[in-house]
């Protein structure tokens, strides 16, 4: 009896990591050399988006899941950015949206095609100026639609409607050095923070207030990470004084001691966390590490349990993390990562073991969809909700994503998609049937400017109007 309870019972105890076999890897694609602590790459159930090398200016690639294999050297990718691309988020509610946070200070939000790119992309829906210096760091509202928060290397936090592409919220003194990371948490009414000066602070960005802060949360002078837990702990990673590798989970309503620490070894990546909220495992991925441990995260001492680690040969560039949504649920699949090598990005595929064909439930709870649960001005007046949940049990069909209209000078895209005649998605096929296909682009160009500036006047004459009525009141 006693041995039985020393190991200790869990369904994840077997979860197993699997490379895919080599012709379902992306190959030949030169992965970002820049020396920066994110992870580069990022997937949803549609696309994977790789940052990559690219002469004079910042770029990316985004493919489609299923096109595996060599990659063509001249395959196009968003380039739109003057500097090197340092993060690179997709939207959780809108599978074909995703933002990018550059050298150049600015933040792109782009709108990708429905199959993929047939053209370069060089014109976002929206580019939103506001960080003085280059921006590390972009992170989607977990629950508010168009809702984006962005961190730069000029200490500041801005958060975004990305709707009308306003900065709405700037928390430009809250740092006095630089933020390592930033993570919302569930609801998205929180977010914590980890910084240069070795401190950890949850922060409520509405009320712009700190909440809690710890001090040297790890010791050690090497970038560090928190992020926020489904029931509200945030967990950490950094280094001791000694420069071992450790990880620490707290309570921000007394961040005095921590609630677990452990030490783990003395590399010198930075380890970067990746939290699934329905299982409550997280992995750890060391940038430069060939492996990623798993843990999972009990409210029973020690608190987080050590699973496994998956290990491998190479090392990793960087590291992409599927939504649950994305995840094929007929294997048990609990969690798949997109590894980048030096020159290729490499699918692992973690799986709990089970005889049986049927839906597991219990390692599927209802997770969160691609519904919003809110509009940007609703979080902005004040208001939380929690993702909405969808089932898994017949897998998850994508559905039809809108397109995100950008509400301000430089709308992109007025007209649905469907009779919209410079839409670049349709471009190349309507290049070959046009008699001639610079005039068309031109004249959709010249077209679209008129109808920017037309509607751009009629909202101004609205304003005159409501202005003279407030003056018509007052002088009354």
């Amino acid at each position: 009896d006693t041995m039985r309870r020393v190991v200790r019972q869990s369904k994840f105890r077997h979860v197993f990591g699997q490379a895919v076999k080599n012709d379902q890897c992306y190959d030949d694609i030169r992965v970002s050399r820049v020396t920066w602590d994110s992870s580069f790459c990022a997937v949803n159930p549609r696309f994977v988006a790789i940052i990559v090398d690219a002469s004079g200016g910042g770029a990316f690639l985004v493919l489609p899941l299923h096109k595996t294999g060599r990659i063509d050297k001249s395959y196009p990718t968003v380039c739109g950015h003057t500097g090197p691309v340092l993060d690179i988020d997709w939207c959780p509610h809108n599978d074909q949206v995703i933002a990018s946070g550059s050298e150049d200070c600015t933040v792109m939000v782009w709108q990708i095609p429905e199959n993929g790119l047939t053209l370069s992309l060089t014109e976002p829906v929206v580019v939103l100026e506001g960080h003085s210096k280059r921006v590390g760091i972009v992170a989607w509202h977990p629950t508010a639609r168009n809702v984006l928060l962005s961190a730069g290397c000029d200490n500041a936090i801005i958060i975004w409607n990305v709707g009308t592409g306003e900065a709405l919220i700037n928390l430009d003194d809250m740092h006095v050095d630089m933020i390592y990371n930033v993570s919302w948490n569930r609801n998205g009414s929180l977010i914590c923070t980890a910084s240069k000066d070795k401190k950890v602070r949850v922060i409520d960005p509405r009320k712009q207030e700190i909440i809690a802060e710890k001090d040297k949360a790890h010791e050690g002078a090497r970038p560090m990470r928190a992020i926020f837990l489904a029931d509200g702990n945030i967990f950490t990673t950094g280094f001791s004084r000694m420069s071992e590798r450790q990880l620490a989970l707290w309570n921000p309503k007394n961040m005095e001691e921590p609630i677990a620490l452990h030490e783990m070894d003395t590399s010198n990546g930075v380890l970067l966390p990746f939290y699934d909220p329905d299982t409550n495992i997280i992995y750890l991925c060391g940038k430069g590490d060939s492996s990623i441990r798993y843990f999972e995260i009990t409210d029973e001492s020690p608190y987080v349990h050590y699973l496994n680690t998956f290990s491998s040969k190479e090392p990793q560039r960087g590291m992409g993390f599927m939504p649950k949504r994305g995840l094929d649920v007929n294997k048990c699949e609990i969690a798949r990562f997109f590894k980048l090598h030096e020159r290729k990005c490499e699918p692992i595929i973690m799986t709990v073991p089970r005889k049986s064909d049927l839906f597991q439930d219990d390692l599927y709870p209802d997770t969160a969809g691609p519904e919003a649960a809110l509009e940007a001005e609703e979080w902005f007046e004040g208001k939380n909700a929690d993702p909405l949940l969808i089932s898994l049990k017949h897998g998850y069909i994508p559905g039809k994503n809108r397109d995100l209209k950008v509400v301000k000078k430089n709308i992109l895209d007025n007209k649905p998609a469907a009779n919209k005649k410079s839409d670049l998605i349709n471009a190349p096929k309507k290049a070959a049937d046009a008699s001639n296909p610079q005039n068309e682009a031109k004249l959709d160009e010249i077209l679209k400017e008129l109808k920017c500036i037309k509607e751009t006047i009629s909202s101004q004459d609205e304003r005159i109007s409501r202005l003279e009525q407030q003056m018509a009141k007052i002088a009354d």
